[in-house]
């Protein structure tokens, strides 16, 4: 592997065994939920021809999701890391095994039930993923050192969207040529490889500086930390507002089926596309980072997220739909690096757990309720003005942010290193 000759070497954690196997894991992790998203999705919307539907499954993943991330948050912060993330996803695998029993075309429980049961699974895998996702952003941190913490963050994110990429695509194509039995089949598959590979990582010593500490006060000091630093604070405002708005990723199934007329199969490809964009944003970010001027990175590529979504709403051409959810994968990215790099560097490792926490409800809230927020828009304002509206607003609160927190449209992360 190269690397640039100016001293940057872009391959810094990737080198660390540990972090490989982490990301290695993560990938195939992220890969079956992902397939098994678009399949929900649209297994969902044949069930019930109901743009809310879709909204609602975003909202059956964040009420728990985000009512759990306080304590998950200290739970990761008193116990071993590790096992947490080996029950959370035993919980995914069961999900996927449920879902699997459910897709049989001798069971009828979704002929009875409709699509409450596969609600129900969606539920589940939202507290799995409220204690998995502090303790997996805790643990990386104790694998890399603090110099590698933007090039951590950024193989990170660029594995993550890699599975992103690849886990809707197959998803779409398997359900679409082979049929939701399969799909199913080929998640539990990931789900069980991933468990595996999450469990080959070393052990890492657990945080016990919170004995003898009040669980109250344990619990709330992530709270007050976060609404303490502007910076912080102001980069999860920027991220929760922006998809709450912006986000069209749960309407997509609707504009494969009647705007676009795809299919399942071009549906896979359209739920890719951002994550596609934004794996060559991040392939460019592994060799220049952005830590100078990183606050005016930040609001900008934000405002032109919105303004992509705005676009992909117009768009009646399916390939002039995929450039553009590519184009925001790729602004959205250069955001998610650079707020997941100042969590990294402004958080002590004693609070890791519960900074990821409170910023796993920011995210919960803009990704889950922002997928419900879709639904009831589409509802009320119907489909195309929905998506440009919320596109909008997403340009309006970034100008609005920009021009009230100072030291976040100033940061310099060079200076932190």
């Amino acid at each position: 592997m190269a690397s640039r000759n100016d001293g940057h070497d872009a391959y810094a954690a990737l080198r660390i065994k540990d972090f490989r196997s982490f990301v290695s894991a993560r990938f195939l992790l992220t890969f079956g939920v992902q397939m098994q998203s678009v399949v929900v999705g649209w297994q969902v919307y044949e069930i019930t021809k109901d743009v809310l539907s879709l909204g609602l499954i975003g909202l059956a993943e964040a009420i728990p999701f985000i009512v759990s991330a306080l304590f998950s948050g200290y739970v990761a912060d008193r116990f071993d890391r590790q096992k947490i993330m080996s029950v959370a996803v035993m919980v995914y695998l069961a999900g996927a095994i449920l879902l699997l029993i459910f897709s049989l075309d001798y069971y009828s429980l979704l002929d009875l039930f409709g699509a409450t049961p596969l609600y129900i699974v969606v539920f589940l895998t939202g507290i799995a993923r409220a204690f998995f996702y502090p303790a997996q952003l805790a643990l990386m941190a104790q694998i890399v050192p603090r110099k590698l913490y933007a090039n951590s963050s950024t193989w990170n994110s660029t594995i993550w969207h890699l599975a992103a990429v690849a886990g809707p695509a197959t998803g779409g194509l398997v359900y679409g040529f082979a049929g939701k039995g399969y799909a199913y089949a080929l998640v539990v598959v990931f789900v069980i490889i991933s468990l595996v590979l999450f469990n080959l990582i070393k052990k890492y010593p657990a945080n016990h500086s919170l004995k003898g500490e009040p669980f109250l006060l344990s619990l709330s000091s992530g709270v007050k930390f976060v609404f303490k630093n502007q910076v912080i604070l102001g980069a999860l405002s920027l991220d929760m507002f922006a998809v709450l708005f912006g986000g069209a990723v749960a309407m997509l199934p609707v504009f494969a089926s009647e705007v676009l007329f795809v299919g399942p199969e071009g549906l896979g490809f359209l739920r890719a596309a951002p994550a596609f964009g934004a794996i060559i944003m991040a392939l460019i970010l592994a060799y220049k980072p952005p830590l100078k001027k990183a606050g005016v990175y930040l609001f900008s590529t934000v405002s032109l997220f919105g303004f992509f979504i705005v676009a992909f709403a117009i768009s009646k051409n399916f390939y002039l739909s995929l450039i553009l959810l590519m184009l925001s994968g790729m602004a959205d990215n250069i955001s998610v690096i650079i707020r997941s790099t100042i969590i990294q560097m402004m958080t002590p490792d004693t609070m890791r757990g519960r900074v990821a926490a409170v910023n796993s409800v920011f995210i919960g809230s803009s990704n889950e309720i922002g997928s419900f927020e879709s639904g009831l828009a589409a509802k009320i304002m119907g489909l195309v003005p929905s998506v440009i509206f919320g596109g909008s607003m997403t340009i309006l609160i970034t100008a609005g942010m920009a021009k009230f927190i100072p030291k976040l449209r100033n940061l310099d992360l060079t200076e932190r290193i």
